[in-house]
């Protein structure tokens, strides 16, 4: 079985958009007992968030324009082709919350409604084969 940073479908990736992201890790750490790496990000600290030693999700300070948004998680689900993914919402009535998007050492990214406006974002994870 593919992971599910392969396996199109697949919920792969969780967030957290926070006021304070050093309060939500401290709780996190407490209930859930997940490992946090800190990686900088533009405009920012990146936390990752580890299970057993592999990544499984994100705490993240709300970027500018954000400040007003209620703290929320996100959920991310693995495509073959974002931009396919962009298209195929459009068709079926949803909106493009935030145009695709590249996130280097990631993959591209973008966020889509449903024609009810529940928001999901979709990822396509860049290849991680090694070269010889």
């Amino acid at each position: 079985m593919a992971s599910v940073f392969e396996q199109h479908g697949a919920f792969s990736w969780s967030e957290l958009m926070t006021d304070d992201p050093e309060k939500a890790i401290e709780f996190y750490r407490q209930v859930i007992g997940w490992d946090v790496e800190a990686m900088p990000m533009e405009g920012g600290t990146y936390h990752v968030l580890k299970a057993g030693g592999e990544p499984v999700g994100g705490i993240m300070g709300k970027p500018e324009g954000y400040e007003n948004i209620p703290n929320h998680w996100g959920s991310y689900i693995t495509v073959e082709d974002v931009d396919d993914t962009v298209a195929a919402a459009k068709a079926a009535g949803g909106c493009i919350v935030y145009e695709p998007k590249d996130i280097p050492g990631v993959g591209r990214i973008c966020a889509i409604s449903d024609q009810d406006g529940a928001i999901v974002s979709v990822i396509a994870y860049e290849n991680k084969e090694c070269e010889d």
